[in-house]
């Protein structure tokens, strides 16, 4: 994407305004939709104990309710993954993002993986939610990262995701571009973790990032401004 044409309103209605630690608080949440509803942002990323609560705070505003599954590691069952999901849905999320079992990409369980992807996109797909597949690309191989994107171009959810923001690294240009150009349209992708100004969203805009998840999208959007 060429990022002179991009405005920011258009930058904001691409961020996932994010709060996902563990020491979250009602308020830190409360202000995070606050926020959200003032810069126009994509949505609010939030964990799920989160989404009753965030769903009456945006009640009306476009902004969406996001919230994750098998989060942060992805290391438990596809039927508990599914479960939080359609669980999420049922009290508001408009988007889910799930985390890949890292083990099963390692030890090349592609058939694993695929199921539990095609299960999970259709429990969201079903309930009238999109759904994101995060990678936690800082584990993988470049060829693991293309293999996993491939399967998403034929499974098709909504999104394939880069990074958690919980592993021992984030988005990086060059994982986003393999992404890009593994699903040639197919999916889009979202780019995480470690993205906390503007130079760094517009790197990973311009390797063709669709969506940015980032804790300081406030930061993104006054950088953008000052330009």
């Amino acid at each position: 994407m060429n990022t002179n044409e991009l405005t920011r309103e258009k930058v904001a209605a691409m961020i996932d305004h994010t709060n996902l630690k563990a020491n979250a608080t009602r308020e830190d949440i409360r202000r995070l939709c606050d926020e959200a509803k003032t810069y126009h942002f994509a949505s609010v990323m939030v964990n799920s104990a989160f989404t009753a609560f965030c769903r009456e705070q945006v009640a009306g505003s476009g902004v969406l309710v996001g919230t994750v599954a098998g989060f942060p590691l992805g290391q438990m069952s596809t039927a508990a993954k599914v479960f939080e999901a359609e669980t999420a849905i049922a009290d508001g999320a408009d988007e889910i993002d799930y985390v890949v079992n890292v083990s099963d990409v390692k030890d090349g369980k592609w058939d694993l993986v695929r199921s539990e992807m095609e299960k999970i996109t259709a429990a969201c797909h079903g309930r009238g939610a999109g759904c994101k597949v995060i990678f936690e690309n800082c584990y993988l191989t470049k060829e693991e990262i293309a293999r996993l994107a491939a399967i998403a171009a034929e499974v098709k959810p909504d999104f394939i995701k880069t990074s958690t923001g919980f592993g021992t690294g984030g988005a990086t240009v060059e994982d986003v571009r393999i992404m890009k150009e593994t699903v040639r349209g197919a999916v889009k992708v979202k780019a995480a973790g470690g993205i906390r100004d503007w130079a760094s969203c517009r790197a990973m805009i311009e390797a063709g990032a669709e969506r940015i998840g980032a804790s300081a999208g406030k930061q993104i959007l006054e950088q953008f401004a000052a330009e």
